[in-house]
Order: structure tokens, then C-alpha cells, then sequence
């Protein structure tokens, strides 16, 4: 079979925020029930995320959460400096059913070359069209346990606030998410569970696992994400 192409990974933003670590992890191979819980704590939200490397200002996220005719639209676009001398955008939007259900979603990058894509979700099939500068798209289908499906994208915080709404904080304990990254072609699976009761600033926090990346995401009372960080590559994310 024709190996996917694959757009060139720039610098340390897109190597250690994009989730490389995500990378080829077969959806099949899912230890745990995917989560089926609907999406109960959605709602809406708007702001920006400062991103930061060892401690430094880096680049910045302005997302939007909103509902509309009983769906809910997740638009995302960040902009950042890398360590390499690089500018780079990139932006997305996500259409989402009632329970948090992937419908459609679409994605640009010029980080520097332009790269764009979109994907349509069909009863957990995802078809996927990749242009990476070319005018020819590539087309794959990724076909995974469950409907729901969370689109972790790189370099697009806004979609752990989802992944932080789609968690059953009543059930409680491991949950595993089929996921996808749009903008590498992959598939993958992931485990969230929670670290306890509320830590510093009376914030609860959730663990992302995937077989080799750890992410912590610390969310308020409602469940509202206010920081991200990777501890392995000193990367923070949080709320203006």
C-alpha cells in the first residue's frame, strides 16, 4: 500500500506541541472501551490561550466554542514564533453534533508552506482530503470503534477544551477516545483520567495518555480548560 505523504514537521512548536507522540497508534489496539458518554458539560466559551516554551511567549491562540440549530461550531486559529525562526498560522474549524459527535472539520497551515485540508465523519468512518500545496488532494479513510471520534489537531488548543467536555467527570476513572490528526493523516487512541480531587487554585486536572506522550489538562468548576502543559518538552498553554 502507497505510504501516505507526510508535510514536514517545523521546528520545536510543530515537533513537541503538534503530538507527534500520537503518531500510528492503531485505533484497534484499544486496551479500554472507547467513552460513549454524550457530551453533556459542552457549552460555550471564547477567549485566547498564551502559549509558552520554558517559560517564554511564544505565540498565542483565539478560539470560539458556540451552538448553533443544536450543534456546536469549534474555530481555532494560532499563531506563533518558533524557536527556529519560523512564523507560522494555523487555523481550524470543527462541526460537532449535540453529543460532541465529529460531523465535519477543516484545517489550514503555513508553517512555512501552505498546506489545507478537510474531513468529513460518516458512523465512525473518516474520509480525509489533504492538499499540501499540490492542487492534487490526497484522499485516505480511517474506520475506528466508535463514533465518537476527538479531533486533536496540531497546534489547536481549543480541542482539549472539547476533549475536557467529552470526559464523564460523573463516571470518573479511565476513559479511552479514538483519535485523529487531521494534518498528519493519523489515527490514533488515547486514555484520560483524573488526577485527583481539585489541586492549586481549586483546579480539577485530567491526564492525556497515548502510548508515549503525557499531556495534563487543568480545568475550573464548570470544567473550562485554563491550562495545558507537556511536561516532557516544557510547553504551557493557558487562558488570558
Amino acid at each position: 500500500m502507497k505510504a501516505a505523504p507526510r508535510r514536514a514537521l517545523i521546528g520545536l512548536i510543530c515537533g513537541a506541541l503538534a503530538l507527534g507522540g500520537f503518531a500510528f497508534i492503531s485505533a484497534a489496539r484499544a486496551g479500554t472501551k472507547p467513552s460513549s458518554a454524550p457530551a453533556a458539560g459542552m457549552a460555550q466559551d471564547k477567549g485566547k490561550f498564551r502559549i509558552l516554551l520554558s517559560g517564554q511567549a511564544i505565540g498565542s491562540e483565539d478560539f470560539d466554542i458556540s451552538s448553533s440549530e443544536g450543534k456546536w461550531v469549534v474555530r481555532g486559529t494560532t499563531e506563533a514564533h518558533t524557536p527556529g525562526g519560523v512564523d507560522m498560522k494555523t487555523s481550524g474549524e470543527l462541526h460537532l453534533a449535540a453529543d460532541g459527535t465529529p460531523i465535519h472539520y477543516a484545517w489550514s497551515t503555513d508553517s512555512p508552506k501552505q498546506a489545507s485540508g478537510q474531513v468529513d465523519f460518516d458512523s465512525g468512518t473518516a474520509k480525509t482530503s489533504t492538499d499540501f500545496g499540490s492542487g492534487h488532494p490526497y484522499h485516505q479513510d480511517f474506520k475506528f470503534p466508535s463514533p465518537l471520534v476527538v479531533v486533536l489537531d496540531n497546534n489547536l488548543y481549543e480541542q482539549y477544551a472539547v476533549l475536557a467536555r467529552l470526559y464523564d467527570w460523573s463516571a470518573g476513572g479511565e476513559q479511552s477516545f479514538p483519535v485523529l490528526i487531521p494534518q498528519d493523516i493519523t489515527p490514533g487512541k488515547i486514555t484520560v483520567t483524573t488526577a485527583g480531587g481539585p489541586g492549586g487554585g481549586g483546579l480539577s486536572e485530567l491526564v492525556v495518555k497515548s502510548a508515549d506522550l503525557e499531556i495534563d489538562l487543568y480545568c475550573d468548576a464548570s470544567h473550562k480548560l485554563v491550562r495545558l502543559e507537556v511536561p516532557a518538552s516544557k510547553v504551557v498553554v493557558e487562558r488570558q
